[in-house]
């Protein structure tokens, strides 16, 4: 590990300025986890290949993040791809990209990992290492540079960037990880580390380690691979996955990092179970993941309280690949419905099956409340369904339509896929028949909503022939293809309440390359970099031309991956995976698929694809076998008490009582709008159970009033905003609670409730310092006159557009002084209530 000797942090406050949303790259969020890095044994960056706001949602790096920090001599930190326009700044100014904790450079990490979640990601990764100043390739790295891990579900087949990662974690981390790191800590403890020496025995010794420059691969003369060869004896020929075997017993996080500007996924997201039970013959996810476990009713229960408790989410998602398939979700949700309606909280389900889908589901739960929903059938016609192995019925779709369509809903989206193998043109025009079929079951139905239309979206992926699936031998349809079959079924859907969008063919003959590529793809890949791309998954970023320029340049034949049938007897180049579902199976699964025949769910029969031996705890295949529970790392903390109990010790107002809050908003603060703010000061109230008063109706909400909105890159030490509360609560207990969930950058510096009625806030007072050059009393007294002098006009945008007014009215008081030769000095009083309030900002642009 290198040290930071320049001590290099995080871009400075000029730089965040310049730049759209700084909030990114500010950190200091509450629940960030500090260590003393003079004490730990192994610093961590974990990095994720794409912005911070989806990187902060997703749920792997929560889980990750926090089981490695529960080791005292790891510190993990976090890291996410800049945006175009900071990456820009950072090559400008020579900066190196930095973990967000710290703000230490990356390469004066131990380990810098990444989570592979897409193969598009694959340039991001790659950009990263640059910006980070280290070198691309295992073999161009020294002694003293990080060790790069790789992880996800991209790497089940590692091949395509096996040449740029020293080693990748096979399965799932929350145990694997740990060994890892404890292993390197163990070996520099001893003396005896190098960095040979350490991949060598963690390939040797740990189970789910795949060392890339440990196995040599060899091609026949017509491009496949001949074979992996491993270098030593005593490491595997294949690299078994690895898994948690009892959900119940491993890490969970009882707190998480709370990000101050809004992510993909702002919400409590509560795993319920891993795995599928349905065998979707397209579906990697469904196969890399098995065997199923879940977790039980209590446990999700208990852990969703304490999530609540340590984030004040207003909404919670129970995550799985089929959350519908959980054998207790009913059980579940009761549990969750008991206390989740009381405290204001939200309860969401991401994906439900037309199978399983009922009507007094959807009025329980809040995903299903707005006007639309969304369905998978995946193919057009019962034959392309059955081949694909969906194992859904047209007549379900259209039973789960009516009990939408019943229940008020007047928009559906249908997910179709085009492409798959066997595919016919009657099938692509079977999406629209369904289509329309839907569309007319809306308007045959009596209990539909009166007066309204109703809008169907067909939304058609490309088909990708993905690793560890039934049909990874089969080609890709040519990009000819699919845009015929698109431009087809176009023709065909003629009703004008069913609307058609598409994937675009080009990324997905990019994507197939990729995801079936081997490690003669690490030319492209570096070359690509070097040659400015990034962000490939972003369609305003994606360049299909330049993508074929690389590969010609590089001596890549896309079609050779994507679009030819591979030999059932070829080594493949993810045949270096062990993920516990066996060729085997996969091999009848495809034999099923071309005579039309389905395979029943894991829970109706036992299909023997092999992932029982990984072992599980209530999972679902009867051929499990056993394993004892293993101890939990870490045990929840002790839950609150119920929220109505902390509300039951103060009395009731009536009708509600307003408090005044004064705070400072600083630091990493001032790099996030007013709407962030608020959306963070209302989980803030959550957390520490302020007795808010809220409104009536269908969507009730808490009633808080703000000052004037700062704009972004502005400091205050003197904010406000005004509380409306049910109880009487003493001012020192609501300072006490709040000051509990900030940070010292947003510390409440006072609470006080009114002595007579309040007054919305009207007017705000504020110190601003000018320095440049030739500012002086002379300057200072020409800006007194400008400030006091009307009309003083300015352009102010607002939701009808821009207009023009005189900002004069709006200042009730203004003091300019120069108190010393470069600075003026700005002390004012400034309107900020209502439409007719003065930015300082403005004043200082006038």
């Amino acid at each position: 590990m290198k040290q930071n000797t320049k001590e290099i942090r995080r871009p400075n406050s000029t730089i965040l300025k310049s730049v759209t949303k700084p909030g990114r790259y500010a950190g200091g969020e509450y629940g960030q986890i500090l260590k003393d890095k003079k004490t730990v044994k192994a610093r961590f960056a974990f990095c994720f290949p794409d912005t911070y706001e989806i990187g902060m949602s997703n749920l792997g790096v929560r889980l990750l993040y926090g089981a490695l920090n529960q080791h005292p001599d790891i510190w993990c930190e976090r890291v996410y791809d800049p945006w175009v326009d900071m990456q820009e700044q950072m090559k400008l100014h020579n900066l190196p990209l930095v973990a967000l904790e710290s703000g230490d450079p990356l390469e004066c990490f131990d380990f810098v990992a990444f989570t592979l979640q897409y193969e598009m990601s694959y340039t991001n990764v790659l950009n990263m290492l640059d910006l980070a100043h280290i070198p691309l390739r295992t073999k161009d790295r020294q002694e003293d540079d990080p060790l790069i891990i790789g992880g996800g579900p991209c790497s089940f087949n590692p091949e395509p960037v096996a040449d740029f990662f020293d080693l990748f974690n096979i399965g799932e981390g929350e145990n694997l990880l740990p060994s890892i790191v404890e292993l390197y800590i163990r070996m520099k403890d001893e003396g005896r580390y190098t960095r040979a020496e350490f991949l060598h025995e963690a390939a040797r010794t740990i189970p789910g380690v795949y060392v890339p420059s440990l196995y040599t691969v060899t091609y026949h003369a017509d491009g496949t691979v001949e074979a992996y060869t491993p270098v030593y004896d005593d490491i595997p020929r294949t690299v078994q996955k690895q898994i948690v075997r009892d959900l119940d017993q491993v890490y969970f996080p009882d707190r998480v990092v709370m990000p101050y500007i809004e992510t993909v996924h702002d919400r409590i997201m509560l795993e319920v179970y891993r795995g599928c039970i349905r065998g979707c013959r397209f579906c990697q996810a469904g196969m890399i993941y098995r065997p199923v476990r879940e977790k039980t009713p209590d446990v999700l229960n208990e852990q969703a309280k304490c999530l609540f408790d340590s984030t004040g989410y207003e909404e919670m998602s129970l995550t799985s690949l089929s959350i519908s398939d959980y054998t207790q979700l009913e059980g579940l949700c009761d549990k969750l419905l008991a206390w989740t309606d009381e405290n204001m909280v939200s309860l969401s389900l991401p994906s439900l099956r037309v199978d399983n889908f009922s009507r007094e589901l959807m009025d329980r739960i809040a995903s299903v409340r707005s006007s639309s929903l969304t369905f998978a059938p995946e193919a057009g016609t019962q034959r392309l369904r059955d081949v694909i192995n969906k194992n859904v019925r047209e007549e379900e779709v259209l039973r789960s339509m009516k009990v939408a369509f019943d229940a008020g809903k007047t928009a559906v989206k249908l997910y179709f896929m085009e492409g798959l193998p066997t595919e016919t043109l009657d099938d692509i025009e079977g999406i629209a028949k369904l289509a329309e079929r839907v569309v007319e079951s809306y308007y045959e139905n009596p209990n539909r909503p009166r007066g309204k239309h109703v809008t169907v979206t067909v939304s058609v992926s490309c088909f990708i022939p993905k690793p560890f699936t039934a049909f990874q031998w089969e080609p890709q349809d040519t990009m000819e293809m699919l845009r015929e079959k698109q431009e087809y079924l176009k023709s065909k859907i003629t009703n004008r309440h069913v609307r058609y969008v598409h994937h675009d063919a080009k990324v997905s003959l990019v994507e197939a390359v990729l995801a079936r590529g081997d490690r003669r793809l690490s030319d492209a890949l570096e070359l690509g970099c070097r040659e400015g791309f990034r962000f490939d998954a972003w369609d305003e970023y994606f360049d299909y031309d330049r993508w074929m320029d690389v590969f010609r340049r590089t001596g890549i034949d896309p079609a050779f991956y994507a679009y030819r049938h591979w030999g059932l007897d070829e080594v493949l180049p993810w045949d270096i995976i062990d993920c516990g579902v066996t060729k085997e199976f996969f091999l009848r699964e495809r034999a099923r698929a071309y005579a039309e025949k389905t395979t029943p769910n894991c829970r109706e029969q036992c299909s023997g694809c092999g992932a029982n031996k990984l072992g599980g705890e209530r999972a679902v295949c009867p051929h499990v076998n056993p394993y004892p529970p293993e101890k939990p790392t870490v045990l929840p903390r002790k839950m609150i008490p119920d929220r109505q109990e902390i509300m039951a010790q103060w009395e009731k107002a009536d009708p509600f009582l307003t408090m005044r809050i004064k705070f400072r908003k600083v630091g990493s603060l001032q790099y996030i709008s007013h709407l962030d703010l608020q959306r963070t000061l209302a989980r803030v109230l959550m957390r520490a159970n302020i007795p808010m008063w809220y409104t009536q109706g269908f969507n009730p909400h808490a009633k808080v009033t703000f000052g004037l909105p700062l704009s972004v890159g502005t400091e205050s030490e003197c904010e406000y905003l005004d509380l409306r509360l049910d109880r009487k609560i003493p001012p020192a207990e609501v300072m006490a609670r709040l000051n509990r969930e900030l940070t010292e950058e947003m510390a409440v510096l006072d609470a006080y409730e009114p002595t007579s009625k309040f007054q919305d806030i009207g007017w705000a007072s504020y110190e601003m310092v000018l320095r440049f050059a030739g500012a002086d009393g002379t300057v200072a007294e020409s800006m007194q006159a400008l400030f006091t002098t009307s009309p003083l006009m300015m352009t102010k945008k607002g939701k009808a557009g821009e207009r023009e007014i005189d900002i004069v009215p709006l200042i009730r008081s203004v003091k300019v002084s120069s108190p010393a030769a470069g600075e003026i000095r700005v002390s004012a009083k400034l309107s900020a209530g209502g439409d007719a309030y003065l930015n300082p900002e403005f004043l200082i642009t006038a």
